[in-house]
């Protein structure tokens, strides 16, 4: 029996960071937790047409900051500004009516969206109900991931794919996706199809290469230092806490004679 990780919870620390980035205790740890979920669920209902990949949240004293991670930019942002802005006072008067809080709203831009996982589920989940054939959905995602350098890609749709009376899974993959691997930096996503003949689900997953050590942002480095090797540390002394015997070459041997005594 094989058990299903999501491949990007498996990496985070490694290849990717925490969507929610702040400290809290007890109840207002539960407290944040709800709201950051129903702030993402809110935002991507709200840009549901503005390509938006996830929404970072990052809070400290009195200050939120959203951070919008989308391949459409100028959609979310509006003319002058105004779609950000109108964005903005919408999640104060749903989550922060009546609170002194400085709400925040950052729009940064995919430079490769079609790298992007949740972004290419996206344009699947409105190929599929558009009643588009779900082959040709798959050939043309996968082409577009090949042509903007991906080195592998691998599409799943499940359900009654094309109105068939009986649901079926079929995929189509290209290239390479080691799961396994930590330093894999792959993207994954899953989204629901919304059709007459039912719910179709898509999962998508994208392999963008390996991340070394080197190349590893600084974010992800660990803070605690890291120890030594097990011969490392028995090169301070011969002898350790709790009576460790000697080392095999500190060890005196049979032919040393005994220091003769002071005859005084």
């Amino acid at each position: 029996m094989g058990h299903k990780v999501n491949p990007k919870l498996f990496r985070i620390g490694v290849t990717n960071t925490w969507p929610s980035r702040w400290f809290a205790r007890g109840d207002a740890y539960r407290n944040h937790l709800r709201q950051d979920l129903g702030i993402r669920t809110f935002i991507m209902k709200e840009l549901k047409d503005g390509a938006v990949s996830r929404v970072a949240i990052d809070r400290s004293q009195g200050t939120i900051a959203i951070t919008i991670h989308t391949g459409k930019p100028g959609f979310v942002i509006g003319r002058s500004a105004a779609g950000i802005e109108e964005l903005r006072k919408k999640v104060v008067k749903e989550f922060f009516r009546g609170r002194k809080v400085n709400v925040r709203l950052d729009v940064v831009e995919i430079p490769k969206s079609n790298l992007d996982a949740t972004i290419v589920a996206q344009q699947v989940v409105s190929d599929i109900e558009r009643r588009m054939p779900f082959r040709r959905i798959l050939k043309q995602t996968i082409e577009r991931v090949k042509k903007s350098g991906g080195l592998g890609v691998k599409v799943a749709v499940s359900g009654r794919l094309n109105g068939a009376e009986i649901a079926r899974r079929e995929w189509l993959g290209w290239g390479k996706i080691p799961l396994t691997s930590l330093r894999a930096d792959i993207d994954y996503a899953s989204g629901t199809a919304r059709t007459q003949a039912g719910a179709i689900g898509i999962k998508v997953w994208i392999y963008r290469g390996d991340v070394f050590e080197q190349d590893r942002l600084s974010m992800y480095q660990p803070t605690t230092p890291s120890r030594g090797q097990r011969g490392d540390r028995r090169e301070g002394g011969g002898h350790r806490m709790g009576g460790r015997s000697m080392r095999r070459d500190e060890q005196p041997s049979e032919s040393t004679e005994a220091p003769a005594r002071d005859a005084s």
